[in-house]
């Protein structure tokens, strides 16, 4: 088991940077390919970029790509989205989600979720 807790989010205007983080414990979290997703109001969750046990590789949605950096620390048990030029489109709960190993876009196939973190994004 993995348990992941968010923190950053909060409001920022359109233009503008956040980073948000989140904090594994539980299972060797350098086993652990780690993953952003989102939901928007009214919308299913989206994929937003994962990145492998060793940070080496990342994979990024189209719609932040340019925009969003994934990053990992393991000797912190952390993991974090860096996002610049955000745009009200952006706004949504940000969700922390692990899995054993493979990269996927699909939200079925990630074991291991947090709460959630609120970024709202005004124009």
């Amino acid at each position: 088991q993995v348990q992941l807790v968010e923190s950053g989010g909060g409001l920022v205007q359109a233009g503008g940077s956040l980073r948000v983080s989140c904090a594994a414990s539980g299972r060797t979290f350098s086993k652990t390919v780690m993953g952003w997703f989102r939901q928007a109001p009214g919308k299913e969750r989206e994929f937003v970029a994962a990145i492998s046990w060793s940070g080496a590789t990342t994979y990024s949605a189209n719609s932040v790509k340019g925009r969003f950096t994934i990053s990992r620390d393991n000797a912190k048990n952390a993991v974090y989205l860096q996002m610049n030029s955000l745009t009200p489109e952006d706004t949504a709960v940000y969700y922390c989600v692990g899995r054993t190993w493979g990269y996927s876009d699909h939200s079925r196939d990630w074991a291991y979720w947090g709460q959630g973190t609120q970024v709202t994004v005004s124009s």
